[in-house]
């Protein structure tokens, strides 16, 4: 196939891809045939530069890589592409038969992709991962999974995606910038009980109530649009000491909300008991106690809710055999180099 087939095809996948993430209602049946790659230069000829290096250093590489235990032919699955570090060392990896599906719904990390044979990149939240996995007809059959939870650097630092207090723009936060909903509207349409609801759930603010009457009260003589006029607002709520740690709850809260980030890890964990063949890897990095205790409790037992469930006999059933008993965490070599990494948890587990 030629450079220019190889474009048409890849973006007739983009707009397929962009309809059948907007459309659940989508009939397999018609699509049954449809396979296509996203890339089709050598795999010796990944031309990612430096600049790309710098888009998000990928925490705990080695050990979440390793985790996976790769077999040179198989078939993975990274579903928080993002700046591609984690990806790119699985291909690095992998023999030239080995596959791997990358999903990010930024465009920003589009644009990131290697040039690479056996990489696919599907852009759209993981939580749509059965259906793709069931596109590309591997579903059952993938040898491993990771999942690095974490919002990427590049994000941390664009002003104008809004995921950062440190910076003063629009509250956006979204990870797809095709979603409607963003940090603002949120700020501006929730009635104050459901804002409460949000900062007390995904921020663990005690103050929750009282920050959500502030704003509702606000707004309805300004909406609230930026970043320093949400810090203007809540700043005589919070001890000069504590303002960094108190700002990152609120934002975490918010983000957590705009795109639904406990909703589609729920969805994620839920669909990797199809997608995944017995013996295959599961293996997340999470940041924050909320994901974690969702991540640890399915595990361990199958569910979310931390139940043990048992047959008659008394034995435990549960789809996942633990791989490490106890938490990997950052050395501290690590997280002297990147202190993002401070809080990342590394979780893994093999599918029975």
């Amino acid at each position: 196939m030629g450079a220019q087939a190889q474009a048409c095809a890849f973006i007739v996948l983009k707009t397929f891809l962009s309809f059948f993430t907007g459309n659940l209602q989508f009939v397999y049946g018609e699509i049954s045939n449809f396979t296509v790659q996203t890339e089709t230069k050598s795999t010796k000829n990944n031309k990612m530069g430096n600049s790309k290096e710098a888009y998000h250093i990928p925490v705990l590489l080695n050990e979440s890589v390793d985790g996976l235990s790769l077999r040179p032919e198989g078939i993975y699955v990274d579903v928080t592409y993002g700046g591609g570090g984690h990806s790119r060392e699985i291909l690095r990896r992998l023999g030239g038969q080995g596959r791997l599906y990358g999903f990010d719904q930024d465009a920003d990390a589009e644009a990131n992709c290697p040039e690479d044979s056996r990489f696919v990149f599907v852009r759209a939240n993981f939580r749509y991962l059965r259906n793709f996995m069931h596109l590309y007809k591997v579903l059952g059959k993938v040898d491993g999974l990771l999942a690095d939870l974490g919002v990427s650097s590049h994000h941390f630092d664009d002003k104008e995606r809004g995921f950062s207090f440190r910076f003063d723009g629009k509250l956006d936060m979204r990870m797809n910038t095709r979603s409607p909903r963003t940090a603002a509207d949120i700020i501006n349409n929730y009635s104050e009980e459901a804002l409460a609801k949000v900062f007390y759930l995904y921020g663990e603010l005690k103050q929750s109530r009282v920050l959500a009457h502030a704003l509702v009260q606000a707004r309805q003589a300004k909406p609230v649009s930026t970043s320093s006029d949400l810090s203007a607002l809540l700043a005589p709520f919070i001890g000069r000491e504590k303002e960094n740690k108190f700002m990152a709850q609120v934002f975490q809260a918010l983000r957590i909300e705009v795109n639904d980030e406990m909703g589609a890890l729920r969805a994620l964990l839920s669909q990797t008991t199809e997608v995944l063949k017995p013996g295959g890897r599961l293996v997340v990095i999470t940041y924050h106690s909320l994901e974690d205790r969702l991540v640890k409790n399915f595990l361990r037992d199958g569910n979310f809710e931390g139940k043990t469930e048992q047959d008659f006999y008394g034995n435990k059933q549960v789809p996942f055999r633990l791989v490490n008993n106890r938490v990997i965490r950052p050395s501290t070599e690590e997280m002297e180099r990147n202190p993002r990494s401070r809080s990342a948890k590394l979780r893994m587990a093999e599918r029975v």
